[in-house]
């Protein structure tokens, strides 16, 4: 029904426009990584920041398959964004992972919810796209990006 594909576009609109505005972090990150760490998180940030492109892509042609007009815009994604913009600037790498996190959370979120929503309107292939693709990717980002936090214990031989 209309209806069912018109609430489709937009959970996926709003989770596409998050997804734009993480890869935009991702990107943000990259370009800004330093200290020890540096080489691991440059590659891990450009590689998170490429598969959230492929995301990006795949939600905005899910959204198009249902009759709708994907966000395309930065700008109309930074207005349907419910993720907080940065400050300008590098920061810290903690500090860095942690609205990373942030972000992937939110965004899991709302795919949950997009989830049950989906199956309810017997949207399969969007609640495929939402849990296949999508929730399993950004957990596993989380996954990556949450063990560099995490504090080892020394041990000593």
């Amino acid at each position: 029904p209309a209806e069912a594909r018109q609430e489709s576009c937009q959970i996926l609109n709003e989770i596409l426009a998050d997804s734009m505005v993480l890869a935009a972090l991702y990107k943000k990150s990259h370009w800004n990584a330093a200290g020890p760490t540096f080489y691991q998180l440059h590659l891990l940030f450009d590689k998170h920041y490429e598969e959230q492109v492929e995301l990006v892509d795949a939600l905005a042609e899910r959204v198009q398959m249902l009759g709708g007009v994907s966000v395309g815009d930065p700008r109309h994604a930074a207005e349907l964004t419910t993720i907080p913009r940065p400050p300008d600037g590098a920061e810290e790498v903690p500090v860095v992972l942690a609205r990373l996190l942030d972000a992937h959370e939110t965004i899991i979120e709302k795919v949950r919810k997009g989830l049950d929503k989906t199956e309810a309107n017997e949207d399969l292939g969007s609640n495929d796209l939402l849990m296949g693709d999508v929730l399993r990717r950004h957990e596993m980002q989380v996954w990556f990006v949450a063990e560099h936090i995490v504090e080892v214990p020394l041990v000593e031989a």
